[in-house]
């Protein structure tokens, strides 16, 4: 960390307050070439107090600024560090993720102990101010009286010059106090040039401090992420992901799957791969049409006579069918097995492809999976169908070719 230092001029010596503070050649009155009641110098010089009185408010006001700003800064990281989460992670990561979350709350607390030192340095620069207020005030009180006799005796000097035979006294009097009102001067100007030298060499190592602070806060930072990164360059991804399967694995081996069993099956081949078959026929293959009933929860086959033989008779089916298994009956499927007179070739038949409850006396109830025929379509995507002899409208998209 650097320190303040002290530089000195050897090229070009000082300049003096008390030579360059007199009065303007132009003041009103002057006694020989000398502007004697003309107070722009004192003016000048206390003005620059007050100036400099004011730049130390100014910087007050600055690290007061920064030091909130600090302790806000380093709360806020500390909030941050404390409500992060990852405590779903695991192994290397969950370690890397730690370790930032510590560091995070360590450059939080240094902050904030960052804006204590910026507070203690405010009330370091408002003491010294209120000194040198209680200092120029003193000598400005001084000063005020010392111009206000000067100007007074100037004036008894004036009268005491046309008056001089009869009042050579007062003359001597008043240029006896002249003498003393100039070594006053003198030894105020001399206070108030140390005043402004203890001000600037204050504030220049105020900000030398304050430079210092931030060039520490930054190679601290730097500490502290650095312990991050080093602690991330052991991180593993396959570590990590061999560390969680061993962990939480519920099993390598895949359940079987379910075997399908037809439920209208009568004999079961052994290359039949789970489809079932109805004998008769003359040996051929029965239609059959697939299905799939929510109820059920698997797929169901129905079954229709050789499309090419369209009026043959259909096979039997009873209004409530038990097997050995103790199978129940399949809603909707009755319906679909007793319609007389539906071909496939008929381009009115069509197939229910969601169930449908009527809520109007003019609308038709259809079961998923029945066969119906359609006797109109209409525009407004209501259909006019026909089954078991009834008819009434169903929605044209709850149907499809069959």
């Amino acid at each position: 960390m650097r320190k303040s230092t002290v530089f000195s001029s050897r090229t070009m010596p000082p300049l003096l307050y008390k030579d360059a503070f007199w009065n303007f050649p132009n003041c009103v009155f002057s006694i020989q070439g000398s502007d004697f009641t003309c107070h722009a110098g004192y003016d000048t010089v206390i003005q620059r107090l007050r100036d400099g009185r004011e730049m130390c408010k100014d910087m007050e006001e600055l690290l007061k600024m920064r030091a909130l700003a600090e302790e806000k800064y380093g709360k806020d990281l500390v909030t941050i560090a404390r409500k992060a989460g990852g405590n779903t992670e695991i192994s290397t990561l969950k370690a890397s993720f730690e370790i930032l979350k510590t560091q995070i709350e360590n450059i939080g607390t240094f902050h904030i102990q960052l804006s204590d030192l910026l507070k203690e340095e405010v009330k370091k620069i408002e003491t010294f101010r209120e000194r040198q207020k209680e200092q120029r005030k003193k000598f400005q009180s001084i000063m005020e009286k010392v111009q206000k006799k000067k100007v007074a005796i100037y004036k008894r000097t004036m009268e005491s010059k046309k008056t001089y035979e009869v009042r050579c006294r007062e003359a001597d009097e008043a240029e006896h106090g002249a003498e003393k009102i100039t070594v006053a001067s003198k030894n105020s100007e001399k206070v108030f040039q140390q005043l402004e030298g203890d001000r600037i060499s204050m504030l220049r190592c105020a900000l030398w401090d304050h430079c210092n602070h931030f060039s520490m806060q930054c190679v601290k930072d730097d500490e502290f992420y650095e312990e991050v990164r080093k602690l991330l360059e052991s991180c593993d991804i396959t570590t990590d992901n061999n560390y969680f399967i061993g962990m939480r694995s519920t099993g390598s081996r895949p359940p079987e799957p379910i075997f399908f069993e037809s439920y209208y099956q009568t004999q079961k081949s052994g290359d039949s791969n789970g489809q079932a078959h109805f004998a008769g026929g003359g040996g051929e293959e029965d239609m059959m049409m697939r299905c799939s009933d929510p109820l059920l929860g698997s797929s169901v086959n129905i079954r229709f006579d050789n499309l090419e033989n369209p009026h043959s008779a259909p096979a039997p089916f009873s209004g409530a069918v038990e097997s050995d298994g103790g199978y129940a009956e399949l809603p909707g499927l009755l319906g679909a097995a007793s319609l007389p007179t539906v071909s496939a070739d008929d381009d009115t038949c069509y197939i229910a492809l969601h169930e449908y409850v009527a809520k109007e006396e003019d609308e038709l109830s259809v079961s998923r999976g029945e066969l119906i025929r359609v006797l109109e379509q209409g525009e407004d995507g209501w259909w006019t169908a026909e089954k078991n002899g009834k008819t009434g409208l169903v929605p044209g998209n709850y149907l499809g070719k069959s």
